[in-house]
């Protein structure tokens, strides 16, 4: 019996500001073609920030990487095509255009600490 391929994590690009239809339309092609075995995680990883507006506090989710879809799946030619194939997804961050580079473990780690420590308090949203 063969090990099953190791999912890595990888970016792919999307349309400002619709990262989050571009994450659940994927979820829903993955669904519709049956790749589930072929994808884990699909993620636009937010924080809760705090802004008053109009002298009111008012909480808004602010993305830490705009216009990135975090996608964790087994690379291969259909998984390449689904990916590619949903609406507003303009490519894959990294690598080559018909093979990326998967994101290392160090770097996964890092926004995954940094979502747990978001999920604590609203930080300020600071405006420059």
């Amino acid at each position: 019996m063969s090990e099953a391929p190791k999912k890595r994590w990888y970016v792919v690009q999307a349309f400002s500001g619709f990262e989050g239809r571009v994450a659940t339309s994927l979820r829903e092609h993955i669904k519709l073609h049956n790749m589930e075995e072929l994808f884990g995680e699909v993620m636009v990883p937010t924080e809760e920030v705090v802004e008053i507006r109009g002298g009111q506090r008012r909480k808004s989710e602010r993305k830490f990487f705009p216009g990135y879809v975090l996608v964790q799946m087994v690379m291969n030619d259909a998984s390449w095509h689904l990916v590619r194939s949903v609406p507003r997804v303009m490519g894959f961050i990294g690598g080559t255009s018909d093979r990326p580079a998967p994101i290392s473990d160090k770097e996964v780690d890092a926004i995954m600490n940094r979502l747990q420590q978001v999920g604590d308090k609203p930080r300020p949203k600071t405006l420059f």
